[in-house]
């Protein structure tokens, strides 16, 4: 019996220590838009530069992050279908996954996404699905950027100005979730459009936390290099902040 007693317990300790703790639900946000930006996030065609925008956030803990949307305006007039193609990448911050020895052409990378990704999902792989809702049909932004992106003297344009679109959402669901261990990540979403015109990313107020960074921005002219769209682009004294509208769902990996 007392043999039988003490493999009981050795069995039982051993359960105990193998049994992970209960995971966390994940859930961050950096709210709804302010309609103060409208950033250009688009996927590589033939006919069109890629452009990427980003946006923090800080994970504490090892997470699973299964669900992500973000709100942006479509061109008018085009049907919420013509989303055809969404690609999620996650950044660090530079110089992680960069090359910190060549020459930048821009004023800073300090807190800067990195030059290439940590991980990416794209739905034309089918490692992710998407659903487009329409929020608002007859929306806008005071200024946005979708061309003016250059290096180098030349980044502060001012922007270029109101744009007007339909407000939509754009919920990510991602077959394989991302596993991301406890750090500063760079949220970065694109859209491809089957009319070929330009999804606008809308900005959301900044700053959101404790260690909150802008939205940054780049296209295929600036890769690897990246600018602050309220800093560099927009400029002035004081220059604007962003953050771009976005949420994350997931899990904490105890």
């Amino acid at each position: 019996m007392r043999l039988l007693t003490c493999l009981l317990s050795t069995l039982a300790l051993a359960v105990a220590l193998e049994t992970p703790a209960a995971a966390d639900y994940f859930n961050f946000s950096t709210g709804d838009p302010d309609h103060r930006m409208a950033a250009a996030v688009r996927v590589q065609t033939e006919a069109q530069i890629e452009i990427e925008a980003a946006d923090d956030f800080i994970l504490d803990r090892e997470t699973l992050i299964w669900h992500a949307n973000f709100t942006g305006l479509l061109p008018p007039d085009v049907p919420l279908s013509d989303v055809q193609d969404v690609v999620i990448e996650i950044y660090r911050i530079f110089p992680r996954d960069s090359d910190p020895e060549r020459e930048i052409h821009v004023p800073t990378r300090t807190n800067s996404p990195s030059d290439n990704a940590f991980d990416e999902r794209e739905s034309f792989e089918g490692e992710l699905f998407f659903e487009v809702t329409l929020i608002d049909p007859d929306s806008g932004a005071a200024n946005s950027v979708v061309d003016g992106i250059f290096p180098s003297p030349d980044q502060t344009t001012g922007g270029e100005g109101p744009v007007a679109g339909q407000e939509v959402r754009i919920d990510v669901f991602f077959r394989f979730p991302f596993n991301l261990p406890a750090d500063h990540y760079f949220f970065v979403p694109q859209v491809g459009l089957a009319s070929g015109g330009t999804f606008l990313w809308l900005s959301a107020p900044h700053p959101q936390f404790t260690g909150d960074l802008q939205m940054w921005i780049r296209n295929s002219n600036l890769d690897p290099d990246w600018l602050r769209v309220g800093t560099d682009i927009v400029g002035g004294t004081p220059a604007p902040t962003f953050n771009g509208s976005f949420t994350l769902e997931g899990q904490t990996i105890p």
